[in-house]
């Protein structure tokens, strides 16, 4: 039912699609090139205590450093989805397949210069179990 305001008529209030939590975060592990993006694309955020949601990864970081910003962004309850390059997941492959939780999803994302490979991404690999597609 339409409306009619000042003269014109207006289509009917439409209620937002509910967020998981109310501020919900993007977090972002990712080469340089992705983390700029997402940030220029309004994800980045830093909080009071200087916590940051994202981490650039470069030839200086080490497995060690990704494993334990991945462990960090997964614990956190603001943060809802956290998004990876593909090939720095693979440098963490464990700990990123054995994530279980419901919340925050992990999406791996391909970069520049490492195309997308459909047998590394663990979303992809469990929805051919489920349907029983096998290689």
């Amino acid at each position: 039912m339409y409306e009619r305001k000042r003269g014109r008529t207006m289509p009917p209030k439409q209620k937002a699609a509910k967020t998981t939590a109310v501020g919900s975060l993007v977090a972002v592990i990712g080469d340089e090139d992705t983390v700029t993006g997402m940030l220029l694309a309004g994800v980045g955020e830093v909080d009071a205590r200087r916590t940051a949601n994202f981490m650039v990864v470069d030839s200086k970081t080490t497995p060690g450093m990704i494993e334990e910003a991945f462990i960090r962004f997964t614990k956190r309850s603001d943060v809802a989805v956290v998004v990876i390059n593909q090939y720095i997941a693979s440098m963490i492959r464990p700990t990123v397949d054995g994530f279980e939780a419901k919340s925050p999803a992990i999406l791996e994302i391909p970069s520049k210069e490492h195309p997308y490979d459909p047998s590394q991404d663990i979303i992809h690999r469990r929805t051919k179990l489920l349907l029983g597609i096998r290689d």
